[in-house]
């Protein structure tokens, strides 16, 4: 796993983290039942606080991506695999978007705002 924060940006760091290793997840980097390294570990090699990553790794955990167990670790639940063929489904919808001429953000407001509607 390859994390890469940005100390200047706006965005949390514990925030880019989380961003990083969906983004891995999404990417199929990071499958169901790989384990996660250690916060401390993770903090060591980015020079950030241990409670950062736990932070990170926490938020990952109420989205159901990672489950957090006593002497494991982290670990990646079956939704990485979900978020890999979620990803999927996106590149087939923005090349369709595209071919019909849709300007990005039109499409990402049209998500949004089927996102947005809850049954």
């Amino acid at each position: 796993m390859l994390v890469r924060i940005d100390p200047a940006s706006e965005v949390p760091i514990f925030a880019q983290l989380a961003a990083s290793v969906r983004a891995d997840a999404a990417a199929g980097r990071i499958r169901p039942g790989d384990r996660l390294p250690a916060a401390r570990e993770v903090a060591a090699s980015l020079g950030i606080n241990v409670h950062t990553v736990l932070h990170a790794y926490q938020e990952l955990r109420d989205e159901g991506l990672l489950e957090l167990r006593r002497g494991r670790g982290a670990v990646a639940t079956e939704t990485a695999a979900a978020l890999t063929e979620l990803q999927r489904d996106i590149h087939d919808l923005t090349r369709r978007a595209r071919a019909l001429g849709l300007a990005p953000d039109t499409l990402a407001a049209l998500v949004k705002e089927i996102a947005d509607d809850r049954p």
